[in-house]
């Protein structure tokens, strides 16, 4: 057979059994909205929360409401007096690889590339971007102008001055919706904090002038440190889970075939410290 036939029954056979495990889905581990919403709250989301989400519309088989449901299902997990936060980075390599491509950040028209949900959210209704050429953070919510603050004069993407650390300030929480640890956005906050005892700095020396462009069509330039690659390819949260569970603060459940994890922005803060102590560190 011909490598091009092979190719093209393979990625049928693929496509096959994706429709199969659908529509197995749909039979047997089909949920509502309001399965979700319940599942929320009985991992621990209340009226208030801060949370930030990492999601992966990809895992929702089985789900019979539509993306923006679920999006309206997290803002009625955390009610009107809560805050709600979705990266929104225009990239899935480095921000170095990135930003050598990409001349100017659009805060209302560079889409994210964090997934579906993240970008529906990004254009929802009540929704501010932070100003940030690699890390924006989208946000809705009672704090969402606090948290969007002044982003672009962090001297890092995701440090002092940020959403990220902000979330911390206000012992927010993490939510993985189908996502697993390595989407982990809120490690680079507890580098920066923890940086004169890892074993390397996770930053490059080099400070970058960097642009975005506002919704009135101003400009403003961030000066900032960026992640170093050759420590972002090292990097495995993979490593941070085993301490979480160690000290009860992985929070897990399932709706359907959807994993929920949620974690305690505080806990993780304490488990990568912990695990600096005895020397070991999240990296290979």
């Amino acid at each position: 057979m011909p490598a091009g036939s092979f190719k093209a029954v393979k990625k049928g056979i693929k496509r096959r059994l994706k429709m199969l495990r659908q529509a197995f889905a749909r039979t047997f581990r089909s949920f509502t909205p309001d399965d979700l919403l319940e599942r929320l709250r009985q991992l621990g989301i209340v009226p208030g929360d801060v949370v930030l989400v990492h999601s992966s519309y990809d895992a929702f088989e089985g789900f019979s409401g539509k993306p923006t449901d679920v999006i309206a299902i997290l803002q009625r997990a955390v009610g009107a007096e809560g805050t709600l936060l979705m990266p929104t980075m225009a990239f899935t390599g480095t921000a170095v690889e990135y930003v050598s491509r990409t001349p100017v950040f659009d805060v209302a028209r560079t889409p994210s590339r964090m997934g579906l949900l993240s970008e529906l959210f990004r254009r929802s209704p009540g929704v501010v971007r932070s100003v940030h050429p690699t890390h924006p953070v989208a946000i809705w919510g009672r704090d969402a102008e606090g948290l969007a603050a002044d982003h672009h004069r962090a001297g890092t993407p995701c440090g002092a001055g940020t959403p990220f650390a902000r979330l911390l300030e206000r012992q927010g929480k993490i939510l993985f919706l189908g996502a697993d640890i390595d989407s982990l956005t809120f490690y680079h906050t507890i580098e920066e904090m923890l940086e004169t005892r890892l074993p390397a700095s996770p930053f490059t020396q080099q400070v970058y002038q960097l642009k975005s462009k506002l919704p009135d069509g101003t400009s403003v330039v961030t000066q900032t440190r960026l992640f170093e690659p050759s420590v972002s390819r090292r990097r495995n949260l993979g490593k941070l889970a085993p301490e979480l569970r160690r000290q009860g603060a992985w929070h897990e459940a399932r709706v359907g075939r959807l994993k929920l994890t949620l974690l305690g922005t505080s806990d993780v803060l304490a488990a990568v410290a912990a695990m600096a102590d005895r020397g070991a560190y999240c990296y290979d």
